[in-house]
């Protein structure tokens, strides 16, 4: 029987009670049913007696405890009455983002570079591959939908979200998008597929002062320009490729024909342009939290009329919710027709009998550790990454790219032990035939460490003079290779003056870096966005218009090749053990600046950490926090209560 009669089979049979629970998806706890859920959600068990049957999961543990853990959610669900599977959905957790707003920390997966590396190498091909290794991945560990692509434009540099698209250009994004969908999906959703999610309708770039719509003060999104059927080009390529889900974004669209309200809650958005003008028959789910957290535009209805609100323009699903009750008794209440609730429910249950799960929700956990993370994927990931490393400026002297082998190096930004056999690590600059510093595009700390606003990287593009003052301190030393992180934009020109050569990347490790220095892979990426010359010609562009800023510091596009380059080969054991590395004695990071990830690479700073801040290795946000600097992290998870232990740690920190 095909998915759609199955569908209206079962649905004819539900109690409202169960129909209900299929309309939203929370995040859950993976492991002990009983147990709180994250970031004050409810436990899961209290979510599968709600009827509830979409969880979305946060957290990274081994292949094998995610495999058992969803085994776990399946068998449970097989008990209740209409033994409904459970769609365990996720956030992208395959490249280097850290905000769990946006994407997770990899984990035991595959490690490639973010959307935007894979725009800076604008290759379909490997995208398409990329999301076929995603795909198998995923369902190993029995996760079936992907939140994601996020084929937003990231036409204003300022924007959180950046990191997450695949740059400013609607071909790129139009190309690469589809290869994502069909690696996902592959031709048509069955059995074998992860169902995608496009992000965010109808595209959610063009934010007022570049902000973001997570946070009230960035609501607006503005179209000085008029380029609305620019951003909305890329979801017209997704849905003709058969795209499963669709979710549009927090923002309102000012000075527009659409209503000021959040897109959810806006009838003309999701109804007339997205159902009936693209004919899109989709599942379409809100962004997470847009009843109680972030209902723009309508904050002045009530909890259940902005639920009605949404239903009505056409969401099938609440994000981040987990109230059927609510859902319910608007209906018995008659403020809801139970016949606008089996409209959803019968999308959401075609979707589950598409993706094979009443056949067959359990996977093998002792073949999901060898699916997740294979040797083949994570060295194609690292290939990836080294590949869209983007380069900038390359002046002759010791400092070109790429580096001889053998010499001696000064390094901050980085684990010394990626240059064992490629180079002799010294303490310090003086010493150095060239310093090597990775750095990552600026940002303004916001919120409370451990909130939702502190993880987003937002503000100014600027360096800070400080950052500025340390690289004039370090190149008058030694000629100086900078490599910086791009998640969003950075206004450059300050550093240029300062550096030898310096190359852009978009999620790199150690090891990748590395060898892109030392000619063993060659930087292949060119610019996925334009790169302003001062914050004020970013304040004076348009956010919808991507090239928008007069006299850049790099344009969209830029990027230079090595000469005559030929592959050199990775450094032996012997080679590694030829070399010598040495590590500061004193001042060896700067903590406000210095990401937990780096230190706790680090074996005396692992140590520190783990005396002084015991919790801290085990704490759940850990894996989310790893990009953000030591103190705030600290801060998050000691809090105010032991001030004087977290200035202890950061003290021994700050002697190393």
């Amino acid at each position: 029987m095909a998915p759609e009669k199955r569908a209206d089979d079962l649905l004819a049979r539900l109690p409202l009670g169960d129909k209900a629970g299929l309309m939203f998806q929370p995040l859950a706890g993976v492991g002990d049913f009983d147990a709180p859920g994250p970031i004050g959600y409810p436990s899961t068990q209290t979510l599968l007696d709600r009827r509830i049957n979409h969880f979305n999961t946060l957290q990274a543990p081994g292949a094998r405890e995610l495999a058992e853990w969803a085994n776990a959610v399946q068998e449970e669900a097989r008990t209740q009455p209409f033994a409904i599977p459970v769609t365990i959905s996720s956030d992208p957790r395959h490249a280097f983002g850290n905000n769990p707003g946006t994407g997770l920390a990899s984990g035991p997966f595959s490690q490639w570079p973010e959307p935007l590396g894979f725009g800076a190498l604008d290759d379909a091909e490997l995208m398409q591959r990329y999301g076929d290794i995603v795909r198998r991945e995923y369902r190993a560990v029995g996760i079936s939908l992907g939140l994601h692509p996020q084929i937003d434009l990231a036409t204003d540099p300022r924007w959180s979200r950046a990191g997450g698209t695949y740059g400013e250009s609607v071909e790129i994004t139009r190309r690469l998008g589809v290869a994502y969908v069909r690696g996902l999906q592959g031709e048509r959703l069955g059995p074998d597929s992860v169902a995608a999610m496009g992000k965010h309708f109808p595209g959610g770039g063009p934010q007022l002062d570049g902000e973001d719509p997570h946070f009230d003060y960035g609501r607006e999104q503005v179209y000085p320009g008029r380029m609305w059927d620019l951003h909305l080009q890329p979801f017209k390529d997704v849905i003709a490729a058969g795209i499963s889900q669709m979710m549009p974004y927090y923002g309102v669209p000012m000075g527009t024909e659409y209503e000021e309200v959040g897109f959810s809650f806006n009838r003309k958005i999701v109804n007339d342009l997205l159902r009936q003008q693209l004919g899109f028959d989709g599942i379409v789910c809100s962004d997470w939290g847009i009843i109680g957290a972030t209902p723009w535009g309508v904050e002045h209805l009530t909890f259940e009329q902005r639920m009605i609100k949404a239903l009505d323009a056409g969401i099938d699903q609440f994000g981040g919710e987990a109230i059927p009750d609510v859902l319910v008794g608007l209906v018995r209440a008659g403020k809801l027709s139970e016949a606008r609730i089996d409209e959803s429910a019968r999308r959401l249950l075609r979707e589950k009998f598409t993706l094979g799960l009443f056949d067959n929700p359990f996977v093998d956990a002792e073949r999901a550790e060898a699916v997740v993370g294979a040797a083949d994927a994570r060295e194609t990931g690292l290939a990836a990454q080294a590949a869209a490393h983007t380069l900038l400026v390359n002046s002759p002297g010791s400092a070109r790219l790429p580096l001889r082998h053998g010499i001696s190096v000064y390094v901050e930004g980085m684990d010394p032990l990626a240059l064992a056999g490629r180079a002799n690590v010294v303490a310090t600059p003086q010493e150095a035939d060239v310093a090597i510093l990775r750095t990552a595009a600026p940002f303004e700390q916001r919120g409370y460490p451990g909130d939702l606003e502190s993880f987003f990287h937002a503000g100014s593009l600027d360096f800070p003079d400080e950052d500025v003052q340390h690289l004039q301190e370090i190149a008058s030393a030694a000629p100086t290779v900078v490599g910086v992180y791009l998640d969003r934009g950075a206004i450059l020109t300050p550093l240029l003056p300062h550096v030898d050569s310096l190359i852009a990347e978009f999620g790199a490790s150690d090891e990748a870096f590395a060898r892109v220095l030392f000619g063993e892979a060659e930087p292949r990426g060119r610019l996925p966005m334009e790169l302003p010359s001062s914050m004020t010609a970013v304040r004076a562009s348009r956010p919808d218009v991507p090239s928008d800023s007069e006299n850049p510091a790099f344009e969209f596009g830029f990027g230079l090749r090595y000469e005559d380059w030929r592959p050199r080969p990775h450094p032996t054991e012997e080679e590694q053990f030829a070399t010598t590395l040495a590590r500061r004695s004193g001042g060896r990071y700067r903590l406000n600046r210095t990401s937990i990830g780096l230190l706790l690479k680090d074996p005396d700073a692992r140590t520190i950490l783990a005396e002084g801040v015991p919790e801290l290795l085990d704490h759940p946000m850990l894996n989310v926090a790893l990009g953000m600097d030591v103190r705030s992290v600290l801060t998050m998870v000691v809090g105010g209560a032991d001030e004087s232990r977290l200035q202890r740690t950061l003290t021994r920190l700050s002697m190393l």
